[in-house]
């Protein structure tokens, strides 16, 4: 019998049954097998991917959806996509165009963000992305020097959720409930800033991805906040942290490169369908993973 031709190979819906085909799809490309992060994209959104008849996957990327629920009547208020991937030896064979087209249309329109690395930036910009930021990856083991950090920061409590989701509400923009509420679980530290009187001007989380603390995401009422929820996240944390800083928070990144944090790359910030991110950008310093936006 022969074999399907790539243009013939349906996509499908992926679940979290899926999660070990994604990373070993990460792992062939020589990604990170993120098998934690994986878990969250599947259960908090949605994949999609092309199976290859010989075993594993041919490609695939996860859709995270934020407002309005996903689904057949009605259109997310912001999809981030992210984990677009194709397996080596199905590379540069237009598969990767073909599963974003098919996104593109199960979205019909609806306002799209994604982080592109220098690579994939091109295909993004031929389906009709556009850039409209950068932000910096940053990887060290974070060490404390300079003056002391003033703003006050603790662990968050199951209290605090409510005061995080209005928070979260005003500074992203639409409601990403169905994430925020799976932080407690998935981080390993969520810590709050708060004024004396017990205003929570910001929030950050750090969660375990292989041998790094990826802190996302990092709210905060300003730079100082900022810089004070990522020294407690450091201070509670064993392994190396990293994070990806809107650039246009330069003081932040100035000041996090002067702790032992060494830029790694950058990716480009594009958005399908809108001219801008909704919400604060003043306030949001790092995405929960550029992957969910």
């Amino acid at each position: 019998m022969p074999t399907p031709s790539l243009a013939d190979l349906p996509v499908r819906r992926l679940t979290p049954r899926d999660l070990t085909l994604c990373a070993d799809l990460s792992e062939d490309r020589g990604w990170p097998r993120e098998e934690h992060k994986w878990g969250l994209l599947l259960s908090a959104g949605q994949g999609y991917g092309i199976d290859d008849p010989e075993g594993g996957l041919v490609a695939a990327c996860t859709v995270t959806s934020y407002g309005t629920s996903f689904g057949a009547q009605e259109q997310p208020e912001l999809a981030a996509i992210g984990m677009v991937l194709v397996a080596e030896r199905h590379a540069r064979k237009g598969v990767g165009r073909r599963l974003m087209r098919e996104v593109l249309a199960l979205l019909e329109g609806a306002p799209i963000t994604l982080h592109a690395t220098p690579n994939g930036r091109p295909l993004y910009e031929e389906l009709g992305f556009k850039t409209i930021g950068r932000a910096e990856m940053v990887r060290g083991r974070f060490r404390a020097t300079g003056p002391a950090l003033t703003v006050p920061t603790r662990a968050a409590t199951a209290e605090d959720l409510p005061a995080l989701l209005r928070l979260d509400a005003e500074v992203f923009g639409p409601d990403r409930t169905h994430m925020v509420t799976r932080l407690p679980a998935f981080a390993d530290q969520l810590r709050v800033a708060e004024t004396p009187d017990g205003e929570i001007i910001g929030y950050a989380a750090a969660w375990p991805n292989m041998d790094t603390h990826v802190i996302g995401p990092l709210i905060a009422r300003d730079t100082e906040t900022a810089k004070s929820l990522v020294a407690s996240l450091a201070a509670h944390s064993d392994r190396p942290l990293r994070t990806d800083i809107d650039v246009r928070h330069e003081e932040l990144l100035t000041w996090i490169k002067s702790q032992g944090v060494e830029s790694i790359a950058f990716n480009a910030v594009m958005t399908y369908g809108i001219p801008d991110l909704p919400g604060d950008w003043t306030r949001r310093f790092a995405p929960l993973t550029v992957a969910a936006g």
